[in-house]
């Protein structure tokens, strides 16, 4: 079942399907709910299931402030509360990695699964500073010397060549919501969570390097890795026979409940 809720003068969308241990799908960046449509049928199955748009994706639309985590997880917290839930399942790639880490490290949860997931702070270059700096001087000094309309021209292809394309396909408040929430460290959160966590990554990711889910593995205090072997990024869609069943067994408590009910 589709569902709408106001949030912070927005809509979000999200879908409801399944009944029992209550269940979240958080997305990662540039994403949406449908992301995770292989593993729905197992899932509803087992769990009442709910699929978030989060605010800006999919069918939710933009926040019209520039959000951070905080705001991400607070919506999420919304809807929880709108719908009753206590105690949910927390299933969160990358982005939506983010949102799970702070809101299981200040809200009852059941278990967390955190793909892939963002949350410590990467450690940068002097020439990813430089190139940062070097933009951030073009789009201030270059409209004084090329005229507004021509810089902005300018400094478009020069965007496209250096910024992540994450970055170069978001619309302008996306892109500074992009550039508040990557530079957010969750660290100081994560030994505040209490419940189980698996932690579900691809060897190869680059994006959220495996070093982060080892520093994670060790800040969270209950929490086990999985390392997918030649997976990257996505690694829940690279193998997805080895994500249902590492779930499956992760979740045998909570499934099993479900059957009993």
């Amino acid at each position: 079942m589709e569902k709408n809720f106001t949030y912070d003068g927005i809509t979000l969308r999200y879908t409801d399907c399944g009944e029992g241990q209550p269940l979240f799908l958080l997305h990662g960046w540039g994403c949406d709910g449908s992301i995770f449509d292989f593993a729905q049928p197992w899932l509803t199955e087992r769990f009442r299931v709910l699929t978030f748009d989060l605010a800006g994706f999919g069918r939710s639309e933009e926040p019209r402030d520039t959000w951070g985590v905080e705001e991400y997880t607070r919506s999420v917290e919304a809807v929880a509360r709108h719908e009753g839930i206590e105690r949910p399942i927390l299933v969160g790639h990358s982005f939506g990695g983010r949102v799970s880490i702070l809101f299981a490290s200040r809200n009852a949860t059941c278990k967390a699964i955190l793909v892939d997931a963002a949350g410590v702070k990467p450690k940068r270059s002097f020439a990813y500073y430089r190139k940062v700096y070097i933009y951030k001087l073009i789009k201030r000094v270059l409209p004084f010397v090329a005229g507004r309309e021509r810089a902005e021209r300018i400094i478009d292809r020069y965007r496209s060549r250096s910024g992540s394309s994450d970055y170069n396909n978001a619309s302008p408040r996306m892109r500074a919501i992009l550039s508040k929430c990557v530079n957010e460290d969750l660290c100081r959160a994560m030994p505040s969570i209490k419940a189980p966590t698996l932690l579900f990554w691809g060897e190869n990711d680059t994006a959220t390097p495996l070093a982060d889910a080892k520093k994670m593995e060790r800040l969270i205090p209950d929490a086990g890795l999985v390392a997918v072997k030649g997976a990257g990024h996505f690694s829940f869609l690279e193998n997805r026979g080895l994500f249902i069943g590492v779930m499956e067994s992760f979740l045998a408590t909570e499934a099993k409940k479900n059957d009993k009910a």
